[in-house]
Order: structure tokens, then sequence, then C-alpha cells
């Protein structure tokens, strides 16, 4: 198949989108959609590179990137209040973190500018910030904290008895009263004109999914790569504390998050 028949689809690695993929997958057979999975930063290279037409993509892609990308309206990964999968997992309370080395997931990169919000805008708290790939108990052997995101936070949120834990999606919510968007569907803008109808059926196929997805999740939690980690309805739980909305009040907090982090130089 010639490549402008392929629409190259990203995939997140982690289960916050596992319901859309999965009801798009039974629902959507399609030979011309192309999925390739990854971590959210390395999608993120890869549309931004032109390996990929479409992707769920960190929401700091976007707004680093405008000129090359439009949205797919009304889909994010957001939550407005606990994301129930992006942690930093701390020795002392968040407020007494001055000074500390904070490291963090390099599989993110909205989590990490907000973090850098939180403890510096929010909180009045001086941190250095490290990205590292290094696993948790690893760190924590020689840190004072660590964020991670995604499956491995979720799994590591019921190891750590004798550490702080705070929900990212949390704070936010806490000191703007706005969701807090991490993830956004975003195209490249090529892709409008060169696969205008594939990337059309695409965009049916992922809102019928979504909707398709949220009126079954006791279904989608029997299939869940999780079951073994969570219950059907903790996982069933989790995913209702996400929302795959992107409407007015998503916009604002989308804003404002662009506010601060051009205001502390981070894009």
């Amino acid at each position: 198949m010639k490549p402008s028949q392929v629409l190259r689809i990203g995939r997140f690695f982690y289960s916050n989108l596992f319901p859309i993929y999965y009801m798009m997958e039974k629902q959507a057979a399609c030979s011309a959609y192309e999925f390739i999975e990854g971590v959210p930063s390395f999608l993120n290279r890869e549309i931004r590179e032109g390996r990929l037409d479409i992707s769920p993509s960190s929401s700091i892609e976007y707004l680093r990137n405008k000129d090359r990308y439009d949205l797919i309206e009304g889909h994010s990964i957001s939550s407005s209040g606990p994301v129930g999968s992006i942690f930093l997992f701390s020795k002392r309370p968040i407020e007494a973190l001055g000074n500390a080395t904070v490291f963090t997931s390099s599989q993110s990169e909205t989590s990490v500018a907000m973090i850098n919000i939180i403890l510096k805008k929010f909180l009045r708290t001086e941190c250095t910030f490290i990205s590292t790939s290094e696993p948790i108990r690893k760190v924590l052997a020689h840190a004072e904290a660590y964020m991670l995101i995604g499956d491995d936070a979720l799994r590591e949120s019921l190891k750590w008895p004798e550490l702080k834990v705070y929900d990212i999606g949390d704070l936010w919510f806490k000191h703007t009263g706005l969701p807090s968007v991490f993830a956004l569907w975003i195209v490249r803008k090529e892709c409008l004109t060169d696969k205008r109808e594939l990337l059309a059926r695409f965009k049916r196929d992922l809102d019928t999914a979504k909707v398709s997805a949220l009126r079954d999740l006791e279904t989608v939690a029997a299939a869940s790569p999780l079951r073994g980690v969570l219950s059907g309805r903790e996982l069933v739980s989790y995913w209702e504390g996400i929302s795959y909305d992107f409407g007015e009040a998503h916009r604002k907090g989308l804003d404002l998050f662009r506010n601060y982090a051009e205001e502390l130089g981070i894009l």
C-alpha cells in the first residue's frame, strides 16, 4: 500500500487510552490504519519529525509546535481532579521540597512542565529537575522525589506506603479549579489535504470508539492488560476519573497551562 494510502497513527503504551483503542480495533477494522506504539515522549518526536500522521500527544508538544498541527476536536486525556496515573513520590511533604532534586520520568513531557508550575508558581518552591529512565527504587535510594507516569506510576502507587504520593492532576485542580489537559489528539497539517478522506474516516471512528468505550467500560476492563493488577471495578473507576473530552473548560485549563509555561520559560 502506498504511503499516501496509509494513516500512521500513534498509540499510547499506557492503559489510560486502552478503552478507546480497544473499541476502535473492535469496531473500525481498516487496513489503511497503521498503529505505532510508544510512550508520550517517543510519539511526540515521531509526529514532530513526520513519521506519524496523527497521534495522542503531550499537550506541550502541541503548544510548542502549533504551526505544524491541527487539533482533533473533542478529544483529550484530561482530569478535573485526580488523574490516577501521574504521581509524585516524595520522602518529604511537597511543600518542604525546597532545594531538592526532583527526578522525572523521561517518558513524560506535559507532566514535567506541570510539576514545574505546581512547585514554582503555586508552592513557591525552587527545585532542580532531572529526567531519568531509571526505576523508582534505584532513584529513591538517593533522591528525595520522583515523578512517574502511566502504568508504572499506577503500579508503584500501590507499593510505597512509607512515601507521600501526590496526584499531579489533583494538585493542578486544587490550585486552578480547571482541568489538567495532559494530552491532545493532533494531526500534521499536511494530512488535512494529502490524506483528507482517510482523516475524515478516522475522526468518525475515533468519535464512535470513545462513545462506545465509555458506555461499556466493564467489558473493556475484562480485556485490559492491567486486569491482574487492578480489579475490574478499580479499572472502571480509574477510567471514569479521566476526561476524554475537550470542551470549553478544558480550553481554559490548557490556556492557563500555556500562560504559566511561557512565564516560566518552559515553552
